[in-house]
């Protein structure tokens, strides 16, 4: 959850994300004019059930920072309920959440962002659908090879990724003087994980698709 300034002095909305890590896709997301452990509760379920969670043999972790919403008991019966196993960022250790804090930055330095603040709710809701949609289908991440995190939730990145390692290949060997070295890495991101002592706990898991995903 990330504070969105009102244009009142000292009012602030609420936007709530929840984040597929493996994609870097926002599978999740709601604004309020109250921090509520029952909004995060809400978005939970609802998210779940539109990425069907409960089908998956492997439930997800949900990770999030140590507030006080995210550890209520309304929110951890949820996750109860669905499968879902919580997780917390550790005291003083700043890469645990790192994935959030990065999309946050990134939302509130988009031009679009009102340096005045928000007029009311609807306007907060109106922006944010807004930069939702960009950044799932139109924003080209460098952290997933360039790809749309839709595109790389759906499954589409190895295709897309592969097309380009080809053209790339075809475009050295018809003009080789152009070229120093090898080409750019086109290969699909592997398993992704908050910090690197988690990695081996992410390969145990992880089974053929390379993919257990973690929301944040």
């Amino acid at each position: 959850m990330t504070y969105l300034p009102a244009a009142v002095l000292g009012r602030w909305f609420h936007l709530y994300l929840i984040l597929d890590l493996y994609s870097r896709k926002i599978v999740g997301w709601e604004v309020h004019a109250t921090d509520d452990s029952q909004h995060a509760a809400h978005l939970v379920r609802r998210t779940a059930l539109a990425e069907g969670i409960a089908a998956l043999d492997a439930k997800p972790v949900l990770h999030g920072d140590n507030g006080s919403t995210l550890k209520a008991t309304t929110v951890l019966a949820m996750l109860d309920w669905l499968g879902v196993k919580p997780s917390y960022s550790r005291p003083r250790v700043s890469d645990d959440n790192a994935y959030a804090e990065s999309l946050f930055r990134t939302a509130k330095y988009r031009p679009q962002f009102p340096a005045k603040g928000f007029a009311d709710l609807e306007a907060a809701r109106a922006w944010a659908a807004g930069f939702v949609h960009w950044y799932n289908h139109e924003h080209r991440h460098s952290g997933i090879r360039y790809v749309s995190p839709a595109q790389r939730h759906a499954g589409e990145d190895r295709a897309i990724l592969a097309a380009r390692h080809e053209l790339y290949a075809r475009a050295r060997q018809a003009h080789p003087a152009r070229w120093s070295g090898k080409t750019r890495n086109w290969s699909p991101i592997g398993p992704v994980t908050l910090n690197p002592e988690r990695d081996s706990i992410v390969q145990t898991h992880s089974g053929d698709s390379d993919r257990q995903p973690v929301a944040a």
